[in-house]
């Protein structure tokens, strides 16, 4: 049992589909309130709010760990990621796809883009 763990290149990916996750919930007009029933106000979503209130729990019923750093990269990422596609589509919320090596370099320029422009 000697998996490699996570490339800084695929935590980059995982904070991408993150922000992926949001943009279609808020799409769909699902709220934090209307997505998980203990939240007391109306927020949307952000990449961090997808991160801790959706990822995260999955993760850590499934394999008991805390951080996304301890997942291993071949199985591990695949299992919380089908988990989390199941729970979106009962909501109503069209597939996310886990972004491409292409996607994740082309979000890190747009980000240098924005970045330079302040």
């Amino acid at each position: 049992m000697n998996e490699e763990k996570l490339t800084r290149t695929q935590q980059n990916a995982l904070h991408l589909y993150f922000q992926l996750v949001a943009e279609a919930l808020n799409f769909a007009g699902l709220d934090i309130q209307k997505t998980i029933e203990k939240s007391p106000i109306d927020i949307s979503w952000s990449r961090e709010s997808v991160k801790e209130l959706l990822w995260r729990p999955i993760q850590k019923t499934i394999y008991g760990k805390q951080s996304t750093t301890e997942l291993e990269k071949s199985k591990e990422i695949d299992v919380v990621y089908e988990n989390l596609n199941r729970f979106l589509a009962g909501l109503g919320v069209e597939s996310v796809n886990f972004p491409s090596l292409e996607e994740i370099m082309n979000s890190q320029i747009n980000e240098t883009d924005e970045t330079q422009k302040i």
